[in-house]
This record gives structure tokens, C-alpha cells and sequence, in this order.
């Protein structure tokens, strides 16, 4: 082979490489135009061009060459990069303990159809999961778009590598299913094209918030949710889930905020899973849960109309001071740059941030010296985003390999 043939070969394959992370840079908006995708990847405009045009052609993206000059700039403006709105999509799944969710979600995090969610949920996980994809693979039979893999998001511990659900607290389905089998085998009988991923609903919520939310160029993500029972936690490093050796790190819900409080589920006493969820709320507010829409929504709706009633606001500086316990606890084995909250932790800390923050920072070792920042989580269903987030991952690490 001749040295210019070697030299255009070196090029290709190296343009081929940079597809992935180029990629992933305009899935999570960090290379808006060309000019930062050269920067960004440290490569020539040539090949950054050349990049973003297989990028178009696999219709993953699409490049504005004629975009408008911002004001007062000089030279000529860069391409303009963005998802492709019509192109592929993946389909996101999520089950919890007052129903389940399926949506079709493209790059970008963004959600392009939801399907009506369920309010019962059987003990048979077969069954459920069955359900949901059934529901997801009727928004590919409307919108007629491309799928190219499946994710689902279930409130327990999953174990790696095996996929199985070790211990659905809030569920009825037995210890140890085999979720990630069964969601697979039900992605496949549904004849959706693509890998199946299952995780925690909490993990993959974070993730979301990292990529798409809250969390983005944090470091060291902490976040700690309630959504329709019991709390979880997941922590994101550099870009990555921490799982631990197993994929069981995190499991926040069952540090204990209370030693002479409520029975967990898991057998202790006084864990953030049971003093700092809905029912927790209600309950302590005075109220008895309604079958009408979820515990969370009702949490929810009593901050919001009726947080100057004393009862409501005495439940929700209870719940308030033991999160910010454990939030304290996270903070002095963690030391998170930044920390999100979501579902009803979301709306405990709208409705007093200073309160949450002073339990915090009072119960922290490096509060009083430089406080961790406390956010809320930014992205509606973000454990659904999160779930895509599994799914879209083989494209964003090899775009070529996945769309063969």
C-alpha cells in the first residue's frame, strides 16, 4: 500500500472511531456545532465534518449548514449539530408499585410517544412486563418509527451480570426474578429489533439527570429519590453508574434515620425507606391514602394546596429532618459534588430549602466549611430517559456496529 492510500485509510479509521464519541456529544447537547465537535474530539474540521456527515447519513443527526451568524460574531458560523427529530428511537419501560409506563424516546433524552400507564400491577412479572412492551410496541405500530433496542426500569435492585430482581420490596413479584430475561424474551416475542436492558428506576433516573438534567458536568452525582414507595439512591462518577461489585451500590433506602421508628420492609427499623416516602408523609400529615391517583401525586398535591395547615407542614419538616439526616450520613462516605432529589424529595425540598439544607450542613463534616449543592431533579420521567439511556448506549458506543 502506497503512503497517500495509508494516509487516507489512517483518516477513515480514524474519523470511523470518533463516530461514538462524537455521538454522544450531540446526544448530550455538549457539541452544539461543528466548530465545538473539532474542539471537543481534538480532531481536524475535516474530520470532524467528515464524522458528522456519516453521523446525517446513518440518520442519527442532522447538520444546519446555513445556520444564521450570531450576533455581533465574526467569520463564518459553524454547522449547527442536532438529533435527528425522525430518527430512531428506543423503547423505555417502568414499572412501580402503583402501575407501569412505556415510551418511545429518541437521542437527546427526548420522549417522542408515551402510552397510558397502568394502576394495577400483578404479582406476575411475566405478566406486567408483557404488558408494557405489548403497550411500547403498540407507539412503534402508530408512529412507524425504527427501534433500536428496549430498556426497562424496576423499583428493586438488579443484580449483574445476571439481570434478576433481588428483592422488589414494594412489588408483590417474588425474590430473584429474572426480570432482565424476561424482558428480553418479551422484547423479542414482540418482534422489536435491538438488546434488552433492565436496571434500577433510581440508577437510571440519574443517569438522565447527569446526561440530560440536573446533574450535567457534575463529577461525583449524588441523587436520592422517592417516587410511589420506599427511597433509592444512585451515584454517578465521571459520566459512569456506580453499581458496585454486583450492581447492589446504593441502596440508600435502608439507612437507618430513626432507630426507635417504623418496621422496614427489609426487617430493620427506622430506615429512610419508610420514614421519608409518601405513605411516610401521609401518614404522618393525618391523611388516609385514596385510591385515586397515586401516594406520590397526593404527597404532592398536599405540599402544594395545603402546606400553610400545620399538620401538613409539622409531616413535612418531619420528613425534611430525617432525609437531611441521611442525606448527611451520604455526604460524609461520599463526598458527592453536587446532590438531586426527586419525586416527593423534590417537592419537600421546594417547599423549604433552607430547612433541608441547614439539617445538612449542621450534620455534615465539611457543611459549615463548603456546603454540597442541593438540586432538584429537572426531567419528567427521568427513570424512563433513564432506561433509554441502557438501550441507546451499544449506538453511542459503535453507531456503525449497532444499525447494521
Amino acid at each position: 500500500m502506497n503512503g497517500k492510500a495509508t494516509t487516507v485509510k489512517t483518516k477513515l479509521e480514524r474519523g470511523r472511531s470518533a463516530l461514538g464519541p462524537a455521538l454522544e456529544l450531540v446526544h448530550t447537547g455538549r457539541a452544539p456545532t461543528r466548530a465545538v465537535l473539532t474542539a471537543e474530539l481534538g480532531v481536524t474540521r475535516a474530520t470532524a465534518g467528515a464524522v458528522a456527515a456519516e453521523l446525517e447519513a446513518l440518520g442519527l443527526i442532522q447538520v444546519d449548514s446555513r445556520p444564521g451568524a450570531a450576533a455581533g460574531s465574526q467569520g463564518r458560523p459553524s454547522h449547527r449539530l442536532a438529533v435527528k427529530d425522525s430518527g430512531p428511537v428506543v423503547l423505555a419501560a417502568q414499572v412501580h408499585a402503583d402501575g407501569f409506563r412505556a415510551a418511545l424516546v429518541g437521542l437527546g433524552g427526548r420522549i417522542v410517544a408515551t402510552a397510558p400507564g397502568c394502576l394495577t400491577v400483578s404479582a406476575d412479572p411475566a405478566q406486567v412486563i408483557g404488558a408494557v412492551v405489548e403497550a411500547g410496541a403498540g407507539l412503534l405500530r402508530e408512529t412507524g418509527l425504527r427501534c433500536v433496542g428496549a430498556g426497562l426500569a424496576v423499583p428493586s435492585a438488579v443484580a449483574e451480570p445476571d439481570g434478576t430482581a433481588l428483592n422488589p420490596l414494594h412489588l408483590a413479584w417474588p425474590a430473584g426474578a429474572p426480570v432482565c430475561d424476561i424482558f428480553a424474551e418479551q422484547v423479542r416475542a414482540a418482534g422489536l429489533a435491538g438488546p434488552a436492558f433492565t436496571g434500577n428506576d433510581v440508577n437510571l433516573a440519574a443517569l438522565a439527570e447527569h446526561r440530560h438534567g440536573a446533574g450535567r458536568g457534575a463529577q461525583h452525582l449524588l441523587c436520592v429519590a422517592t417516587g410511589h414507595r420506599g427511597v433509592g439512591g444512585a451515584l454517578v462518577i465521571d459520566g459512569r453508574l456506580h453499581t458496585g461489585s454486583s450492581g447492589l451500590a446504593l441502596e440508600v433506602g435502608h439507612l437507618t434515620v430513626n432507630p426507635e421508628g417504623r418496621p422496614c420492609y427489609c426487617g430493620g427499623r427506622g430506615c429512610l425507606d419508610v420514614e421519608a416516602d409518601p405513605l411516610a408523609f401521609l401518614t404522618a400529615a393525618g391523611r388516609t391514602p385514596g385510591p385515586e391517583v397515586s401516594l406520590l401525586q397526593q404527597s404532592r398535591d398536599l405540599l402544594r394546596e395545603e402546606y400553610d395547615d400545620p399538620a401538613i407542614r409539622t409531616a413535612a419538616e418531619e420528613l425534611i429532618d430525617r432525609l437531611g439526616l441521611g442525606l448527611a450520613g451520604l455526604v460524609n462516605i461520599l463526598n458527592p459534588d453536587r446532590i438531586i432529589l426527586g419525586g416527593l424529595h423534590r417537592a419537600l425540598l421546594d417547599a423549604d430549602p433552607v430547612r433541608l439544607r441547614a439539617v445538612v450542613a449542621d450534620r455534615s463534616l465539611w457543611g459549615r466549611s463548603g456546603g454540597v449543592p442541593i438540586l432538584p431533579c429537572t426531567l419528567d420521567h427521568n427513570s424512563l430517559v433513564g432506561a433509554a439511556e441502557l438501550a441507546w448506549q451499544p449506538v453511542l458506543d459503535d453507531p456503525l456496529a449497532a444499525l447494521a
